[in-house]
This record gives C-alpha cells, sequence and structure tokens, in this order.
C-alpha cells in the first residue's frame, strides 16, 4: 500500500484560542480562520488536504445539538 495523502483530520479543541497559538504561534502552521470564527484549517500542509483544529463547542453542536459535550462522554481529541 501506498498511502498519498490523508483527506481530512481536525484536532478538536477544549481551547481554540489556546490551540491557535500552538499550531500558529509555536508551529507556524498556515491555518485561516473559517468565516472570522475560532474553527482554523489549511489546505496547505503536505500530505493533508485539509487540516483543521475544531472548537469542542462546535463538535459538541453537530453532534448533540448543543455548544456543551455531555459530561457523560469522553471528550474526543480528533476527528
Amino acid at each position: 500500500m501506498h498511502v498519498e495523502f490523508i483527506a481530512t483530520v481536525a484536532v478538536i479543541a477544549a481551547d481554540p484560542e489556546a490551540s491557535r497559538r500552538l499550531y500558529v504561534d509555536a508551529l507556524g502552521l498556515p491555518l485561516q480562520s473559517q468565516s472570522g470564527g475560532d474553527y482554523v484549517w489549511t489546505d496547505k500542509l503536505d500530505g493533508a488536504k485539509h487540516f483543521a483544529v475544531w472548537p469542542l463547542s462546535q463538535a459538541a453542536e453537530a453532534c448533540f445539538g448543543t455548544n456543551e459535550w455531555p459530561a457523560d462522554r469522553p471528550v474526543p481529541q480528533a476527528s
């Protein structure tokens, strides 16, 4: 098998601002904001078509219809 790229991966972040500082400021990744919000992403990394930092509140909204992740569920790290 020869893997050429991953289609998409998103790190799920409970603290989007701290994650942005890590990935953009410290690691220098070329992430851009999605419509001025906390979701930041890039299609400029070799080997990945889409890499993103997805706020936990947005993941909760997508999964459960609320911006709070349920306390009785494990908190996801990536999507």
